[in-house]
């Protein structure tokens, strides 16, 4: 590695993760939960296919879009929230940033 730079490492295919489950599934609650959701969920883990898509498989987007989107909303000076609130205007400003405001508004009066 070079001076300070952090070596970027890539996320293990899930094969390999399935088979070190596998072998303790037997024996351990925790891996056998986990197993199923890897066998469960394993084409939602093809990241070196999701690259060649040119699709992004790194946290910093998301990390970024909540820090934006959630962060800047909640974190205003004076501000109090329960986590009922809270989740209440994070729905709202998903559904705003990602121009389903609309179909928000019509799910929940369905739900009343």
């Amino acid at each position: 590695m070079g001076q300070g730079k952090a070596r970027r490492t890539r996320p293990p295919r899930p094969g390999p993760v399935i088979d070190e489950l596998r072998r303790h599934a037997g024996h351990c609650e925790a891996a056998r939960r986990e197993l199923e959701c890897f066998t469960a969920n394993r084409q939602r883990m093809d990241y070196p296919a999701f690259r060649k898509q040119g699709l992004c498989v790194t946290t910093g987007v998301v990390e970024g879009a909540c820090k934006s989107v959630l962060g800047c909303r909640l974190k205003r000076g004076g501000m109090h929230w329960t986590v009922n609130g809270a989740n209440a205007i994070i729905a709202l400003r998903c559904a705003i940033d990602s121009n389903r405001f609309d179909g928000y508004w019509k799910r929940r009066a369905a739900q009343s």
